[in-house]
Formats: C-alpha cells, structure tokens, sequence
C-alpha cells in the first residue's frame, strides 16, 4: 500500500463535530488531516487550494449541502473523493444514497450513543475501514480505456462459456464499496422481460437498503424492492437484500421465496453474499448466476466456490472500474469466474447467459 498519507478535509457545519473528526483522525493509521471547512462554499476553496485526497462531508449542511458539494466538485473535475457523514434518519438515509450515486466513495454513521468513548472508538473503527479501503483503491486503480478489440473480445468471450445445462433461475449480485454506482450501472440496463428474478446483497445497514431501493426503483424498467420477510422472488422483481438481516432463498413448491434471518454476521457484514449463496444453492440446486461487483474484502468468494461446485456460473467485474478491487479480485483469482467484464458488460452478458441458459 502506498506509503504516503492519505490528506483529508474535515467538511461540517458543526464546529463540534469538526474538532470531534479531527481529533479521532490522528488516531487513524494512513490519515493526514490538513484542514477543516464550515460548509461547501468554504469547503471549494479549500479544496481548489489544498488539494485534499479526501473529504469527510456532512450530508446535511445550511447553503450548500454535501451532494450539492459532490456535484460542484465533478462540474469543476477536481480529484477530491468524498466519505459522507450521515445521521441514522430516513431523510440522513435518502440524501447519502443519492450521494454514493452522485460518485461519493463511501460514508460512516455519527454515532448516537450517549458514551462518549464509545462513540469515539465506533467512528475512529468506522474511518479505519473506509480510509484504508480507500487507500487500497488508490493502489489498485488502472488505466480505464479499452481498446475497441478489448471491448469486442470482451463480448465474445461470453459466448465462449459452456452453454448451461440447466435454465438459470436467478441472478444474485454481491457488492459493497462502490455498490450503489455500479448497480445505477447495471440494472436500469436489465430489460423489464427479463424471465427470472435478481438478489441484490449489497452491504448497507437498515433503512439505507431501503432508499437504495427506492432510489434504483425510480431509475430501472424492472421492480425494485427492498426485502421483506416471506417475499416472492418473481421474474422482473429485483429484491435488495435488507440491511442488518440475512437473506436465504427457499424454494416452496415451485416458488422462491425470500426469508430474512437474524442468523451471525458472515465476514463481518450482515446482508452477507456467501450466506445467500449458499441458500441459493440448495434451493434452486445451483441453477444460478453470481455476478460479484466492487467491493472491498472476501465475501462472496465461498459462496461463488459453492456454486460453482453445484453446476452454476460467475461473473466478477474486472479491476479496471472497481471503485475497490478486492471482492471480485479474489474470485478471480481462485480461478471461480467464468467471465471477467467491464461494468458496461455486465447487464448485457447477464442477458445473454439467461438467453443461453434457456435454449437447453
């Protein structure tokens, strides 16, 4: 990992909290805080002036608030990345989603406690990991062209995969960090037709999963839903996957039904994609797709060796639009995916395996 300091601007309207961020920050390995800004018109000046890698953005913020920000800092192309700070509220929850789709790399929760150094120890535990995700796509970033061979020889590899034996009978994506961008860039792409149903893990927590939901909803030709315990998995539906809960596929008959669970977290998330995975294997008896996305850490990698091992097939996003490269980076290189795509390929290689999949 590079071993300079990542600089971070400490954006916020409370004065408080801006102490509160910076003081946490010094205890954060990787991190150089270089200054702090009020709100987002000071924030731009600063930004243009030092150059920060980074910001920490209050979502809500008097005269500018941080997706105006977002937009302001892409209109004027500036490099700065952004981790939004948001409160635990419905509209806190609307306004960050809207944010991570805006291109925000990540956000954190303020803490709500009434113990103040657990409230501290729960965000410096929280910037850690962003921070040091962060730090690890700076180091993983590629060149982003393509050249017109790669993008053709990219399609053409789909149909170089061995035609299914069965009928795939769902999609399953599993993401994180990154997530809610790469989504905006799959699925409004996924045709309303689509035959069989798609399982969204993405790893948020509750009442975040369900703005998601709403957000992409508002954006596909499909239905986007959040879980909710008992529900059918139907063709055309998209179904995300309910933060702070497990999500297992059953099948019932000849329906697949969707059950939340308050089952352990599995590499420290819950919704988890191995747990999921691995429920869709038993019941749709691997007739299935995984399509693993940005993200940063593990999972998925154990459910997609089970699912392969079952007779279904993988899709990881290649490194070259990963916001983190590490989900998909260690499927592929187990040697699980059947298929390595651009983010622009997705959707359509999804299509063509469930076309294929269906000529059997």
């Amino acid at each position: 990992m590079n071993s300079r300091p990542t600089t971070i601007l400490v954006v916020d309207d409370s004065a408080l909290y801006r102490q509160s961020i910076q003081n946490v920050l010094r205890g954060v390995d990787g991190a150089d805080s270089i200054g702090s800004a009020k709100n987002g018109v000071d924030a731009l000046e600063k930004i243009e002036r030092l150059d920060p890698d980074l910001l920490t953005l209050d979502v809500e913020m008097p005269d500018m608030n941080g997706i105006e920000l977002l937009r302001e800092i892409k209109r004027r192309r500036l490099r700065s990345k952004a981790i939004m700070v948001s409160s635990f509220t419905a509209v806190g929850a609307q306004v960050t989603t809207d944010a991570l789709m805006e291109g925000a790399f990540d956000f954190i929760l303020k803490p709500s406690g009434d113990d103040s150094q657990s409230n501290r120890k729960q965000l410096q535990d929280e910037l850690q990991q962003k921070i040091t995700a962060f730090r690890q796509s700076s180091d993983d970033a590629v060149p982003r062209k393509h050249t017109a061979s790669q993008r053709v020889d990219a399609e053409e590899r789909i149909d170089r995969v061995p035609t299914p034996r069965s009928p795939c009978l769902a999609v399953i994506l599993g993401t994180s960090t990154g997530g809610p961008v790469a989504l905006k860039a799959v699925l409004p792409k996924l045709p309303a037709e689509l035959p069989i149903p798609v399982l969204v893990i993405q790893h948020m927590p509750p009442t975040y999963t369900h703005s998601l939901a709403n957000r992409l909803d508002s954006l596909c030709e499909l239905e986007v839903v959040e879980a909710t315990d008992k529900m059918e998995a139907i063709a055309g539906r998209v179904i995300i996957a309910a933060g702070g809960k497990q999500m297992k596929l059953i099948s019932l008959g000849d329906r697949l039904l969707v059950r939340l669970t308050d089952d352990p977290l599995e590499n420290g998330v819950r919704p988890s994609v191995d747990y999921t995975l691995r429920s869709a294997v038993a019941a749709l008896d691997g007739n299935a797709l995984a399509v693993i996305m940005t993200g940063m850490g593990r999972d998925g990698l154990e459910g997609c060796r089970v699912l392969k091992q079952a007779g279904g097939y993988v899709f990881a996003q290649n490194q070259s639009d990963c916001v983190v490269y590490g989900m998909p980076k260690v499927v592929i290189e187990q040697q699980l995916a059947d298929r390595t795509l651009p983010l622009g390929k997705l959707a359509p290689g999804i299509v063509r395996h469930i076309k294929r999949s269906r000529r059997t």
